[in-house]
């Protein structure tokens, strides 16, 4: 394969528009209009060989932008050793945090800039189903619960699913739309029929910066200022979150640890909001040693996080195969790219959904970190708030 990189001024005078380039069948990975978005598909890779591929490409840069260039883009699933691959996109449109505009493209490949108008209209009739019953997932909840209080585990993360089915074909151009005018600073992604729009941050690598913004611990938003801020001092005073959301920071401290000279985080958790929710976040950053790991090789030792899985991983695993009764998928696993020098970004695979080739139906996720003093009902309705972010992006109505 043969790769050159321009500027996106040198190809087009049109704005770029990450979101509108990958449109419904490309790939994207962006947060607050940074990042980059893909079309076509030039080879699809086992994930041992993405970097070994990639550096065997033959690259012309013409311009300066040292993080510009072919990169591979996929998911991380919940179960890493489940089978899965990686895409080298024909074609690859980036703008930097100095919004630099630059395109890769692969070979041949004709990059496609027009974009068809969309009025986001949505006139199908939906219906929403759940997947794994109610009553399923609250005794789930009750077991994770008094399985922590046996001492068995410290947390475990139990999930359920819903699905949305439509008359029509959901008009997938129309959500990645919304979800773009609503989620803008969330990790907002498509790839290969899963897509959505995730505010947690697994793992960047930018040369020898690595940083990562667990999150864990949840409250509702209501749109209520003064509510909203009580809500937030519950939740940062709330016990059960504040063991849940150590627990996670504890983890991804001592994993990203043995690969840095040095490594800082937040003395104490800030308040996230996103949407009709809030968690806790706390961001870790630090310096990476010589030799440098790969962004990929950072996102699989943190896969899943206990933000999504548990604490201990392999007990916490195992009993959520035993009582979960979901096959997760992607969900809870990670999303996002690397290029040939291995920086890249992959964020948590949450506030998402997997949506058939026909279009007809979408599956949604959301779950919560179980601990000993969980309540069944409580964590039920935080898995609605979750939802709804995806929710309304896929049947609301403009």
């Amino acid at each position: 394969m043969r790769a050159v990189t321009k500027l996106v001024s040198q190809i087009t005078d049109k704005p770029l528009d990450l979101t509108g380039f990958a449109k419904d069948d490309g790939f994207l990975f962006t947060k607050n209009d940074l990042g980059i978005a893909a079309q076509g598909v030039a080879k699809r890779v086992k994930p041992s060989e993405v970097l070994s591929t990639l550096k065997a490409i033959e690259h012309q840069n013409l311009t300066d932008i040292s993080s510009s260039g072919p990169i591979a883009i996929g998911c991380i699933p919940f179960d890493i050793n489940h089978p899965h691959e990686f895409l080298i996109p024909h074609v690859v449109v980036g703008r930097t945090p100095n919004n630099e505009e630059w395109i890769t493209i692969i070979d041949d490949a004709k990059p496609d800039f027009v974009r068809e108008p969309n009025n986001l209209a949505t006139n199908g009739t939906f219906t929403v189903s759940p997947g794994v019953a109610v009553e399923h997932y609250l005794e789930a909840v009750r077991a994770t619960r008094e399985s922590v209080r046996n001492g068995d585990f410290a947390k475990a993360v139990i999930a359920r699913d819903l699905v949305v089915t439509c008359d029509t074909a959901i008009d997938l151009d129309a959500v990645l739309l919304r979800l773009r005018d609503t989620y803008k600073s969330s990790y907002r992604f498509l790839f290969n029929g899963f897509f959505g729009a995730s505010p947690e941050l697994l793992v960047s690598v930018n040369g020898a910066e690595v940083t990562s913004n667990p999150l864990a611990g949840t409250a509702r938003r209501t749109g209520d200022k003064q509510l909203d801020s009580q809500l937030a001092e519950q939740l940062i005073a709330s016990t059960k979150n504040q063991l849940e959301h150590r627990i996670v920071i504890d983890m991804v401290h001592d994993t990203l640890l043995p690969w840095c000279s040095y490594l800082d985080w937040q003395p104490e958790p800030s308040i996230v909001e996103i949407g009709n929710v809030q968690h806790l976040g706390t961001e870790i950053s630090g310096r990476l040693s010589e030799p440098r790991p790969s962004v990929l090789e950072l996102a699989y030792a943190l896969t899943p996080t206990p933000a999504l899985g548990g604490y201990p991983r392999e007990e916490a695993l195992r009993h959520i195969q035993k009582v979960e009764g979901l096959d997760r998928g992607r969900y809870g696993g990670a999303v996002g790219y690397v290029s040939t020098n291995g920086d890249g970004c992959f964020a948590v695979s949450i506030r998402c959904a997997e949506i058939t080739d026909n279009r007809l139906q979408a599956r949604l996720f959301a779950g919560g970190g179980i601990v000993g003093d969980s309540e069944p009902l409580s964590e039920l309705a935080e898995t609605d708030a979750k939802f709804q972010a995806m929710l309304v992006a896929i049947t609301q109505d403009h």
